[in-house]
Parts: structure tokens; C-alpha cells; sequence
């Protein structure tokens, strides 16, 4: 049994409890970490806290704990939030962690709004932690890639190669002539790159270089399909130096092969904002103070730092930026309040995404179903008090998606907007089939990519309509079919897996068919699954009395009843078409038509008449008869001009 690390602190509070919960935690709190001990009772440490220590269980620890004393010098722990009033005389001389230079030009967070704030400015902060554990990594010998999206990369990559406390060696684009590959990159410059790329791997020194890559994706293809002809050549290049330090960048929407991912010892991923951040004093305050000026806190009454973070946690530090300078452009010369700045966040991040759009579906607007509202809302009460959750349970209470199913035209894609809209989130619909690809590893790509845009846009709501096409069971059959739809389920547990509470995310199949949807995505903790059934009878009293009000076409409290009684076995879209009808005859009618009672009679005469007849084609299909109005192929001879009609 390898010996346990021996780590002194000094406790900045309560000496005693500080020493019980070390002593107990093997009992009461097996799964408390370092990093979680520290952040309810601070304490600095006699030695530098590499980063990695705080994920270690405090019952794998020997913690010896020591005075403070004037002469000695002391640590902060990453993450440490530092208070006042609470470190004891003789003040001990604290000094900044190891992994951060005192020279290294860290920036930190003020304690209250800045006055201003630049985008690279805006990215160190945020992401300061992590740019200290990339560091500390480099630092030692250990090469890293970073999956962030490409706006951070400009950013973070000179920063991490300067706390590193390595001469950094960058491998930069540079233009050039040459027709273009389809990654974007041209021949010509993607040979430069290679080139530059191989000359900084073997005249790096591994004890001071470090090259940075800073489109690692892009090089290697960026494909799914196997090992490409770029994979296979970066590969090379890169195990041919292998004790070369590198550091290397890769797009969340991008991949890169296993072979090339496993020469790097270490994967970080910076993917969404930290709730908090670290100032230039210690403490911790939230993202939401930190990136946000104080002119543009000023013009928004009622803002809430801590409230703005679960509708910015899936935006990157730059997008975040760029949303709070449009918001603030938009009311600059009228001040406005905290609600209409998340609606304007809303619209920015739907106007800034290819196809998420802003919902305008209420539950008010859906009729009857009152069982199937009532369970919704009482999710939604859950996902919006996330924050107030204990954090170990977070993950396990908030759920990650449902699959509404039941006969078509019962409204469930309705309920997912109206999910959305009481979620204060943007919404994407997304047919099942539009995700399936012939080509080996796209359907896969497609998935990833609507994931990805669903955190950057969150609070986001993503519906797979005919979500039975891409979620089938899998089979253990080996044709090309089966195999692809095995990958996409696949890739929807993956993802699903990957959630995360802080970014608000939730996922809703639509489908006719649940018995055909693979069980591991009907599993309590991936999908639940929700019945919306024909309505009854007072549920259609109730959607009928929402289409006529929507359609402004008057109707008694009797006439009410007998629709209610007369559509019988018909869903809220075939109820809605006899509303929509009776306006459009009032309107454009040959001649126009009151809307009366007689009228809606009539319309749900025929809805009736074309159920019949429908059931009648079907019996007449299953008993080997060609129905009433089947097509009859005719052959047409051709024209002189070679065509039929």
C-alpha cells in the first residue's frame, strides 16, 4: 500500500472543529475531498497546494495541523475563500500558490463590479483556476490538451505557457496561398503548420520549452471517420518527440483520434463559466460581479450576480462579454430592471445561434391535461431551485431529460415549448431523422454539436421530434444500419452522462413509439417518460375553449359541451382544425360563413366523416383489398419531346 501524503495546514476559524472533521471523516464523511474541506473551513497550508491535492478523499491524507507564526511563510490553497476576521495574531506572511509566478502577470478579479473589463481580461478571470492547473501540469513535466471553444484560445494559450514558467514555442497559422482542404485550412498552410510543428518538437528542450498548439483539431483533420492521412502525419510528428512538453487546444465540436489524444498526459476541459471566482484578496465572489462592469450592473434595477449565473454558465467569457455590451447598448439611455436583462441574453444567444429560437408558449395556451402540467411544473420548481441544492445531491435530483409519448397530435411538442418559455430558455426542434448521416461518424458529429449548442445557450430546451429514429434499441446485428444506430444511441447516453446541473439543459423525445426506444435511455436517471394520451372529455371542453378564444371565434357554454361531447377519440390538433376552419370560412369563405354553432357542427361532422373512412381504408389494406381512393398507376406514352406527364 503506497504511503498516504502528508499535507500541514493551519486553520483560519475553528481550530477544533477543523481537527474533528479531519479525524472523523474516514467514518462520517468518506467522500469528502481536500478541496471541499477548505471551502467551509479555510486554512492555508506550510508548503505550495498543487491543484490535484484537492481532489484527493481527506481519508487518504495524513493532516497535520500547525500554529501560525510571524517568521513562517504560508500557502493559499487554490480555491480557498479567504474572510476577514478570522486568521489569528501572529498574521502568518501568506504568499500566492506555486503554480502561480508572483511574475507570472495572473490576473485576478476585483472584489466588487469592475469599471472595466476587456475580453482577455474577462477570460483570465474566469478561468484563472484552471489556467494555474494547466500550468502547474506543464510545470511539471506533463503535456496538456484543452478542449474550450476557439474564441478562449487566443487567450488562455499565451497565459498558460507564461505561468508555466516555460519558454513557450508557438506553432502559429500564417497566411499563405493554396486551394483549401474541407477544414478550412488550405494545403499550403496546413504543410507550413506540419512543418513548423516538427522543427519546434525537435529543437525543444524538455527540461525548459514547452510547444504550444493552439489548433491541435484542425491539423489532425478534425473527422470521426478512423485515422486520416493529417491524424496519421501529426502523429508522427508529435511521438517522434516524445518527451517533448506540449500544449495543445481542441474544439468541443471537433475531435481528435485516441492515438493522438493519449500523447497528452493530461485532458482539461474548459467548458462552461465557474459559479465563482478568485479575487486579487482571496476571496470569492460570484462570476456574475466579476465579468459584469458596474455601469452595466447600475442600469439594470434588481441585478443579481449570483442569479445571472444559471442563465450565463454554458457561454464562454468572450460571448458573455459580447452579450452584456449588446444589452447594454440596447437600454442605454433608459434604464431598465434584472428581468430585461435575461430577456435580452435570451435574444442574444438565439440570435447568435444557427437554429435555437426564443419560445412564446405559455401552459395557459395548452387546454385540459392538468396531471401531465401539474408534474411538469413541479420539474421545472426543481430545475429553477437547483441552486439552492446541496451540491452532492444536485447531480442526482435534477433531471436531464423526458420522453413525451402517446398518438400524435396530443401536443407534445406544444408542452415542450411551453416547458421552455416558463424556463426562461431558448428552444431548439430537431427532426430525428435530420440527425441520421450516411457518412460512418457525422450522425455521431451531429449530436455532439447539438449538445454543444444547447450548453452554450442555456438555459436551453432540446426537442428530438420523432425521437424514436435515432433512439431505437440497439442490436447485436453487424450490417452498416444497425451498427450507425448503435453509435448514436451511444452517443445520446454519452452525452447525457456528461450533464452537468450547473449549465440548465433539458433534453425531450418526442414519439409515437416508446416501446421501440433502446432501455438504457429510459433509464430514471436519463429519461422519463411521460404519457400525454387522447384528451377526455373535459380536457377537449378546455382546448376547445382555448382555440376559440385564440382564434376569436365565439361560442356559449352549450355549444362548448356538445364539441366536448361530440369529438370524442380526437386529439387537440384535430379539436384545433375545426376552430381554424370556421375562422378562415368566416374570413375568406366562397361566400363567408358566420362561425355559428351550425357551422362548427358541420366541420365536426366531417373530422368524423374522415376518421371513418380512414379506419375503413385500413381494415380494407389488412384484408388484402385496395381501398376506396388508392392511387392506380397509369402509364402516360411519351411526347415527342421525350417527356411524360
Amino acid at each position: 500500500m503506497s504511503p498516504r501524503t502528508r499535507v500541514t495546514l493551519v486553520p483560519l476559524g475553528d481550530r477544533a472543529a477543523f481537527d474533528e472533521r479531519c479525524l472523523f471523516a474516514a467514518t462520517r464523511e468518506p467522500d469528502l475531498r481536500l478541496g471541499e474541506l477548505l471551502a467551509e473551513l479555510p486554512a492555508l497550508s506550510v508548503q505550495p497546494v498543487p491543484p490535484e491535492l484537492l481532489d484527493i478523499r481527506v481519508a487518504r491524507l495524513n493532516i497535520d495541523l500547525a500554529d501560525p507564526a510571524p517568521d513562517r511563510a504560508l500557502y493559499w490553497p487554490p480555491g480557498v475563500a479567504v474572510r476577514s476576521g478570522v486568521v489569528a495574531a501572529p498574521a502568518p506572511v501568506a504568499v500566492e500558490p506555486e503554480s502561480v509566478p508572483a511574475s507570472g502577470g495572473g490576473v485576478r478579479a476585483v472584489d466588487a463590479h469592475p469599471e472595466t473589463i476587456d475580453e482577455a481580461t474577462a477570460v483570465l478571470v474566469a478561468h484563472d483556476e484552471d489556467i494555474s492547473k494547466a500550468a502547474a501540469y506543464l510545470d511539471s513535466g506533463l503535456s496538456v490538451v484543452v478542449r474550450c471553444d476557439k474564441l478562449l484560445v487566443e487567450h488562455l494559450s499565451a497565459e498558460i505557457a507564461k505561468r508555466s514558467g516555460r519558454r513557450g514555442r508557438f506553432v502559429r497559422l500564417a497566411e499563405t496561398g493554396g486551394a483549401r482542404d474541407p477544414m478550412g485550412l488550405t494545403g499550403g498552410r496546413r504543410q507550413q503548420l506540419v512543418a513548423e510543428l516538427q522543427n519546434a518538437v525537435a529543437g525543444a528542450d524538455a527540461r525548459l520549452d514547452v510547444v504550444v498548439v493552439p489548433h491541435l483539431d484542425l491539423l489532425a483533420g478534425g473527422s470521426d471517420a478512423g485515422l486520416s492521412v493529417e491524424a496519421r502525419e501529426l502523429t508522427d510528428v508529435l511521438y517522434e518527440g516524445s518527451d517533448c512538453v506540449l500544449l495543445g487546444f481542441v474544439d468541443p465540436s471537433l475531435v481528435i483520434p485516441e492515438v493522438l489524444a493519449n500523447r497528452f498526459a493530461v485532458r482539461l476541459a474548459v467548458d462552461i463559466l465557474p459559479r465563482e471566482v478568485r479575487t486579487r484578496t482571496g476571496a470569492r465572489v460570484p462570476v456574475g460581479r466579476a465579468l459584469v462592469t458596474a455601469e452595466e450592473a447600475e442600469l439594470f434595477a434588481g441585478f443579481d450576480a449570483v442569479a445571472l449565473y444559471k442563465h450565463v454558465a454554458g457561454m464562454n467569457a468572450v460571448r458573455l462579454r459580447h452579450a452584456l455590451r449588446f444589452a447594454h447598448h440596447q437600454h442605454r439611455h433608459a434604464p431598465s430592471t434584472f428581468e430585461t436583462l435575461l430577456t435580452e441574453l435570451r435574444t442574444f444567444k438565439a440570435a447568435t445561434s444557427s437554429a435555437f429560437e426564443v419560445p412564446n408558449v405559455a401552459f395557459e395556451q395548452i387546454g385540459g391535461y392538468h396531471e401531465v402540467r401539474a408534474e411538469l411544473q413541479r420539474v421545472l420548481r426543481l430545475v429553477t431551485a437547483a441552486d439552492s441544492l446541496p451540491p452532492r445531491l444536485r447531480q442526482e435530483l435534477v433531471p436531464r431529460g423526458f420522453v413525451f409519448h402517446g398518438p400524435p397530435g396530443t401536443g407534445k411538442t406544444l408542452f415542450a415549448k411551453a416547458i421552455a418559455t416558463a424556463f426562461d430558455a431558448t428552444i431548439l426542434v430537431v427532426a430525428g431523422p435530420e440527425v441520421t448521416d450516411m457518412y460512418v461518424g457525422e450522425s455521431e458529429r451531429k449530436v455532439r454539436e447539438i449538445f454543444a449548442e444547447a450548453r452554450r445557450n442555456a438555459p436551453a430546451v432540446v426537442v428530438f421530434d420523432e425521437f424514436d429514429s435515432i433512439a431505437g434499441r440497439r442490436t447485436g446485428r453487424e450490417d452498416g444500419g444497425s451498427r450507425a444506430g448503435n453509435a448514436i444511441v451511444a452517443q445520446l447516453l454519452t452525452e447525457m452522462d456528461g450533464f452537468r446541473p450547473e449549465v440548465p439543459v433539458l433534453i425531450i423525445g418526442t414519439t409515437n413509439r416508446l416501446d421501440i426506444i433502446d432501455d438504457a435511455l429510459l433509464r430514471p436517471s436519463r429519461f422519463r417518460p411521460i404519457r400525454i394520451d387522447l384528451p377526455d372529455e373535459a380536457a377537449r371542453r378546455e382546448i376547445a375553449r382555448v382555440h376559440a378564444a385564440h382564434f376569436e371565434v365565439e361560442v356559449s357554454e352549450a355549444v362548448l359541451d356538445r364539441i366536448a361531447v361530440a369529438t370524442s377519440r380526437m386529439n387537440g390538433d384535430e379539436i384545433r382544425s375545426i376552430f381554424r376552419d370556421a375562422r378562415a370560412n368566416e374570413v375568406v369563405g366562397d361566400p363567408p360563413r358566420r362561425a355559428d354553432a351550425r357551422a362548427l357542427g358541420e366541420l365536426v361532422g366531417l373530422l368524423r366523416r374522415n376518421a371513418q373512412e380512414r379506419d375503413s381504408d385500413r381494415q380494407a389494406g389488412a384484408a388484402g383489398r385496395r381501398p376506396r381512393g388508392a392511387m392506380i398507376e397509369i402509364t402516360v406514352p411519351r411526347d415527342e419531346g421525350g417527356t411524360s406527364e
